[in-house]
């Protein structure tokens, strides 16, 4: 038990590491934009190339990589993202430090997929879905803890060393990695069709549009969640730092509550929280119209709307194993995938709100895709019923 305790933390520390790394240039993005002599708006396509980046390369390296060990494989994933952070550090221009940044993005979405291929491998049964769902409490803590202490580093030297401390955690992580993780650990290698026949499967492909209309719903509001509690809500910025501390606290224990949902119910409870978002996302106008009423159902709807995180993972890994044991790798990366494509949506959605409807009134995106996760959730659930009645026949 000690050794899993230690392979357990050593995967929530990638996790956070990866966080760290992609979340903390909001929080740098002025000193970034003054240091390399670029606009503040040009810095922030940082942001979106990186998930641009993400999103795209995660699903063709994970999917080209599939025929190497699970090990190696890692290392190597590592160590590029290590080389990439630090080049970063260094970086004296802004083309540079594109550069830089999108190889670490490249990189980043195979890790993740890597880690929860490990997490499903070393964790018992009964605790597999707990350890994903603290793989996603580590994202959520990198951004509770690791960003503001990313954006103090930054604001006492420089964003340089904020770099700096990212490339000594990476490569502390590393060791951790290559004394406690397993050296051999078995996996069915396939082509690049042997994969992508997972994304023909109505289980998988509902699931990933679940994720992506979940994650739509999120951002649709969460993209200007600093503007909703100062101009919106009124909160001086001397407050906005413990307020944001508090979010992302709810946002660990929304984690959390997903693992526990995806131990007792799996998806069959999704449905219920769904129709709960919906209910949120209809109050969220008169709600903003005070600061503490508005501040509270942010609180709730950070804590309910992300507890399909672990559900569907496991429930993609659980369609992989039993019938497509070539794609384990391939449908672990899954969620982050469509998460980043939902998390563009959601934002594109979020801006056009606040042009045309203002700043309290984001809650109508929410709603929209809230429903449309809702409508998703339940026919997945019959997708899976009739798959498990039409096995039950043949056997």
């Amino acid at each position: 038990m000690t050794k899993y305790r230690w392979q357990a933390s050593a995967l929530v520390l990638v996790a956070f590491m990866l966080g760290c790394n992609e979340f903390m240039v909001v929080g740098v993005i002025s000193d970034i934009a003054s240091s390399l002599h670029v606009t503040v708006a040009t810095a922030g396509y940082l942001v979106t190339l990186y998930a641009i980046a993400y999103a795209a390369g995660t699903p063709v390296i994970t999917i080209l990589t599939n025929r190497f060990g699970r090990y190696p494989l890692l290392m190597v994933l590592m160590v590029i993202f290590l080389i990439g952070n630090t080049w970063s550090g260094f970086a004296g221009s802004y083309g540079t430090f594109v550069i830089s940044r999108l190889l670490s993005a490249l990189v980043a979405g195979s890790i993740e997929a890597m880690i929860i291929v490990f997490a499903n491998a070393i964790a018992p049964r009964n605790k597999r879905a707990m350890l994903i769902s603290w793989l996603a409490a580590g994202f959520s803590i990198a951004a509770v803890v690791g960003v503001p202490v990313g954006t103090a580093i930054s604001t006492a030297y420089s964003w340089h060393a904020a770099f700096h401390m990212i490339s000594i955690l990476s490569l502390l992580t590393c060791i951790v990695l290559a004394i406690s993780l397993p050296r051999g650990m078995k996996h069915v290698s396939g082509g690049i069709k042997d994969q992508l026949v997972l994304l023909t499967d109505r289980r998988v492909y509902l699931g990933a549009v679940l994720v992506l209309f979940s994650a739509a719903a999120m951002y649709a509001f969460y993209t200007y969640i600093r503007p909703l509690l100062t101009t919106g809500l009124g909160f001086s910025l001397q407050a906005l730092n413990w307020l944001l501390v508090v979010i992302g606290i709810m946002s660990i224990l929304g984690n959390r509550l997903s693992g526990t949902v995806a131990e007792r119910h799996g998806l069959k409870t999704m449905p219920k929280f769904y129709v709960a978002d919906i209910i949120l996302f209809l109050l969220m106008p008169l709600a903003l119209t005070n600061a503490w009423t508005g501040y509270a159902l942010l609180l709730v709807l950070m804590l309910i709307i992300s507890v399909v995180n672990s559900p569907i993972q496991v429930h993609f890994l659980d369609v992989a194993e039993e019938d497509y044991p070539t794609a384990t790798a391939f449908a672990s990366s899954l969620n982050a995938i469509f998460f980043n494509i939902g998390i563009s949506l959601g934002s594109a959605t979020a801006a056009v709100s606040l042009s045309h409807l203002g700043l309290r009134q984001l809650g109508w995106g929410g709603l929209l895709f809230a429903g449309l996760a809702l409508i998703t959730a339940v026919i997945l659930n019959r997708a899976i019923a009739v798959h498990h009645e039409e096995n039950a026949l043949e056997n």
